[in-house]
């Protein structure tokens, strides 16, 4: 039936638009000389007008269902992973002995006893019981709870609910909140009863959570595997973290983990062979842990030859260049170039020596990290275009610059360039040549620098900071007041401070796709004493490989394609970007880049990447991870169909459903009382059958149609201006 829900304001100014229009309808009937069919267009005018009063009096069409059936209780059970989780006593309805089970052989007993027989007594109620949040079928689908779906799905199936119950552990990660459903259900007058299932209290474990490998590595170098344990675990646990290959390999670590905390913490792993390798880290089961299940993970990582390109552009052959330009240059994996402005003798000549600086994207774009010494913007030195070339390199194409000033100061001019924005620290223009120091001081590893890649000159975490600690120390350091924000501070003076605390040396920031470094002293040669190359050749060609890592993922010839993150999540949106190349090597003005994505389950898709604004041929684009497993992209640039670049993404798949975890009661406390239910304690099902028997008779479903907002009312009042309209026009052509 029709129901209208007019306010006495609308309701009044109805009724008199009513009448009005009825008396000017009426007035141009009498006028007409064509009374009958004026009579119909007028008709139609007033009709138009009612269904527009009507739209604002708010009508609605109401049918009422009145069941012919039994009532229904509905008794839906938790039977995702967690449920999994042996922490749930048995109440004495259930067992006698009262042991502990897991939360789902709990739940079974719960079904299966005789506690819901008194409900189907005498044929007054009809109960129905069924699972929810089951396990796919499928492999690579995510496993997870979604609590609101399955109500919602069932208010919507059945028409004679008079309760429902869930026994769970209150625990979801998919979905829409379950509170959603529980207002569906209040608003139908059906109540929840909810039974919570398991200990609030974590159980004894430790727990792998991530795993954060980088997704390659140069043959013969070592990288650097962060992880993350947390312990639930009342007390300290010394344990030993073992990283082991497919050909049993294997390094160990010694941490200690803190009780009911999580470590965040890294080892090292060499890599002896190219090619992808599987790589396993774990932890033993510690005395008490009951879930030895998350204790382990493994992970996959490419062993790869490399061939750096490194630029190198100074003034003055001081100690530290020539040291540092033998390093580089006696480094297999590195392709260097030097380019010496010196004051007096000109430009230097030689082996690895170039007389230029690139003046071209294309003739630049080729190094993959820029070391800027003593040198600044000068006549005889760099120009200020060229600063910009090489701000555009680091922040488009993903390549490094470091910054190693000196004595002379001449890189305070380049405060006046683009390369002022890729500077990570604040200098100190009233002491341009720096500061002296007639007793040598250290260098101070902070926090982040103990756990950096960077700063890793031991062979193991546990000896780096003794190493750092016997390095010889320095004379000189920049003039520097503090790192500005978005940084990362590496290492300090060891015996100088400035206002805001310990002078910062050794700085890293992220500057668009690149990274940047900047080194404020200019004795690393002086590491060399007593154990010649060992600590000098490996901290700048570790600092190299840092900051072609990204640049260097997957590149061809006509593509360079990188992502970020490196192992993404299934949830999680990976950013693609790409550096383009014409055939003659510069970057590509005209054209486009499309990649092609294939899931782990075979589906395909074309990625249009999208151009960026400068000249650097740079392109990015999105694309979401829905499935664990590996992710194969293949990127072309358009003319260059036959140069492809294949590269593999493989998301890590994570078990949002883990056993071990605490129940939550209060999830399903607040859906009770949104429903008008009410929450049964495991020694309280008794009570449960009282609850439900005194409920009422379900009362009769109502739908309600909102016809002033549904499509088929304005299609009538269309139709019927519509029809007025040609009326009007042909009333008055004959």
């Amino acid at each position: 039936m029709l129901h209208l829900s007019p306010t006495p304001l609308t309701l009044w100014i109805g009724i008199v638009a009513l009448l009005v229009v009825g008396a000017l309808c009426v007035m141009g009937w009498k006028r007409s000389a064509h009374r009958g069919r004026t009579a119909f267009l007028e008709s139609l005018r007033f009709l138009a007008a009612l269904v527009v009063v009507l739209l604002l009096w708010q009508p609605e069409w109401r049918t009422t269902l009145n069941p012919d059936a039994k009532p229904r209780i509905a008794i839906l059970w938790d039977d995702s992973g967690s449920m999994a989780t042996a922490d749930a006593p048995l109440p004495p309805l259930l067992s006698e002995k009262g042991e502990i089970v897991s939360r789902a052989e709990w739940v079974k007993k719960a079904i299966a006893s005789d506690l819901w027989r008194p409900l189907e007594a005498n044929g007054a109620n009809e109960v129905v019981a069924m699972p929810i949040a089951s396990p796919p079928d499928e492999e690579g689908v995510l496993a997870g709870t979604d609590l609101e779906a399955p109500l919602s799905g069932l208010l919507e199936k059945e028409t004679n609910l008079r309760a429902v119950v869930l026994l769970s552990d209150g625990d979801f990660n998919l979905g829409q909140p379950p509170v959603a459903a529980a207002q569906k259900m209040r608003l139908r007058g059906v109540p929840l009863f909810t039974i919570p299932v398991g200990s609030e209290v974590r159980l004894p474990d430790l727990d792998l959570l991530t795993v954060t490998a980088p997704t390659y590595g140069i043959v013969g170098e070592n990288v650097q595997i962060p992880f993350t344990i947390r312990s639930s675990l009342d007390r300290q646990v010394r344990t030993i973290v073992r990283l082991r290959d497919e050909s049993g390999r294997e390094r160990t670590k010694d941490i200690v983990l803190a009780p009911n905390s999580e470590t965040y913490d890294s080892i090292l792993w060499r890599l002896e062979k190219e090619g992808s390798s599987t790589l396993e880290i774990s932890i033993p089961v510690a005395d008490g842990e009951l879930v030895a299940s998350n204790n382990s993970r493994k992970f996959n990582i490419a062993g790869r030859p490399e061939r750096i390109r490194v630029l190198v552009v100074e003034t003055l052959p001081r100690w530290e260049y020539r040291f540092l330009r033998n390093a580089l240059s006696r480094d297999p994996g590195v392709e260097l170039s030097c380019l010496m402005f010196h004051p007096q003798l000109g430009k230097g000549d030689g082996p690895d020596y170039v007389q230029e600086f690139p003046t071209k994207p294309e003739e630049l774009s080729k190094y993959d990290v820029i070391f800027l010494g003593d040198v600044g913007v000068a006549s005889d030195q760099l120009t200020k275009e060229q600063c910009t070339l090489i701000r555009g390199l680091v922040e488009n194409q993903a390549s490094g610059v470091v910054f190693l000033p000196g004595p002379q100061g001449n890189q305070f001019s380049l405060l006046d360039t683009d390369l002022a924005d890729l500077m990570p620290v604040t200098l100190d223009e009233t002491r341009k040549t720096g500061f002296s120091e007639s007793i040598a001081a250290p260098l101070n590893l902070t926090t982040e620098g103990r756990s950096s890649l960077l700063t890793m000159l031991g062979d193991s975490e546990e000896e780096n900071p003794e190493i750092w600690r016997r390095l010889p120390g320095f004379h000189w350091h920049a003039p520097v007041i503090k790192s500005k924000g978005g940084t990362e501070v590496l290492a300090v003076h060891g015996n100088r401070r400035g206002k805001f605390g310990p002078v910062p040396l050794l700085v890293t920031k992220a500057a668009g796709n690149g990274k940047v470094l900047f080194m404020g002293i200019d004795s690393a040669w002086r590491w060399r004493r007593g154990v010649e190359d060992l600590y000098h050749y490996r901290f700048w060609g570790q600092v190299a490989r840092w900051m072609s890592y990204q640049r260097n993922m997957a590149a061809g010839q006509r593509v360079r394609l990188f992502y970020t993150p490196e192992r993404p999540e299934p949830g999680a949106t990976v950013t693609l970007n790409a550096n383009a190349f014409d055939p003659n090597g510069a970057p590509m003005q005209q054209g486009s880049v499309a990649v092609d994505l294939t899931s782990p389950d075979g589906r395909t898709q074309r990625i249009e990447l999208q151009k960026n604004e400068s000249a650097w041929g740079a392109f990015s684009g999105r694309f979401r991870v829905d499935l664990p497993g590996a992710w194969k992209l293949r990127a072309t640039a358009s003319g260059a169909e036959d140069s492809p670049v294949e590269t593999t993404i493989l998301a890590q798949g994570v078990e949002i459903e883990k056993t071990g975890q605490p129940s939550r009661p209060e999830v399903l406390e607040e859906m009770s009382k949104v429903a008008r239910g009410r929450v049964i304690q495991p020694a309280q099902l008794a009570d449960l059958v009282k609850e439900i028997t005194a409920l009422p008779e379900p009362r009769p479903v109502e739908n309600r149609i909102p016809l002033w907002s549904h499509w088929a009312t304005i299609a009538v009042l269309v139709t019927l201006l519509g029809i007025f309209w040609v009326g009007r026009k042909l009333n008055g052509t004959f």
